[in-house]
């Protein structure tokens, strides 16, 4: 089957984790808005009667169309190896995963605190308060969470010795913070050894690496949820 990945084209925002499962799987896909009409084809599909998504992330595969990024990973965890066995092993790791979206929520707000309809610049102190205290209180509570349990399963990834989607979000979380917190990061990661040993082993993946050297991964950038304000990082 190839899929149909429905995103918007000049970010990585929510849809890069699913961009990194399907390459960790090698499965054959389009990401359709990046090409001619592509965008266009993605608000069609929005606009449909029936069931159609909310907003992108979206992906295609055959007759189904699954949106939000957790159930899409639900969906391809099971399909590609990319997911424990076991019915109660797969809900722990969509469990996982609703857990790194709100974290994902959080990193947004950090510069639109008053809501994304504002720019950045409408906004600049309730930001940079939002950015403090999400480095005392809710990076620690988070990273935290997921750093014990790397600890205390012992495993190369965080459900055993196979690696899981979860991995993946979690490369990609420590990958964004590097962007957009440089400073704060370096700092904080004295305290995340594990999850920094975890990020080193999924980006030496061989299909990883491939991904993260061609010209599929988009980079980093202003408009996506991982932003560099420097002001922020102090």
């Amino acid at each position: 089957m190839k899929y149909e990945l429905y995103y918007w084209p000049t970010i990585q925002g929510r849809g890069e984790y699913v961009r990194l499962a399907l390459e960790e799987a090698g499965a054959d896909y389009a990401d359709v808005a990046r090409g001619a009409r592509g965008t266009a084809a993605m608000m069609k599909m929005m606009a449909q009667r029936g069931t159609p998504p909310f907003a992108p992330p979206f992906l295609k595969a055959g007759k189904l169309v699954i949106g939000q990024t957790a159930s899409i990973l639900l969906y391809l965890g099971a399909r590609h190896g990319l997911a424990p066995k076991t019915e109660a092993g797969r809900l722990w790791v969509h469990q996982l995963q609703l857990t790194v979206t709100d974290f994902v929520l959080e990193v947004h707000d950090t510069h639109h605190p008053l809501g994304p309809s504002l720019y950045y610049e409408d906004q600049r102190g309730a930001a940079k308060a939002r950015t403090d205290e999400f480095w005392k209180e809710r990076v620690p509570k988070y990273l935290g969470y997921f750093e014990k349990l790397l600890r205390d399963n012992g495993g190369a990834y965080l459900t055993g010795r196979r690696i899981a989607y979860i991995d993946l979000s979690l490369f990609q979380i420590v990958e964004g913070l590097r962007y957009a917190f440089p400073k704060r990061m370096k700092a904080f990661e004295r305290r995340m050894s594990g999850l920094v040993e975890l990020h080193d082993r999924v980006a030496a993946r061989p299909n990883i690496r491939a991904y993260l050297a061609s010209d599929r991964r988009i980079p980093f950038n202003e408009d996506g949820i991982f932003r560099r304000y420097p002001e922020l990082d102090k």
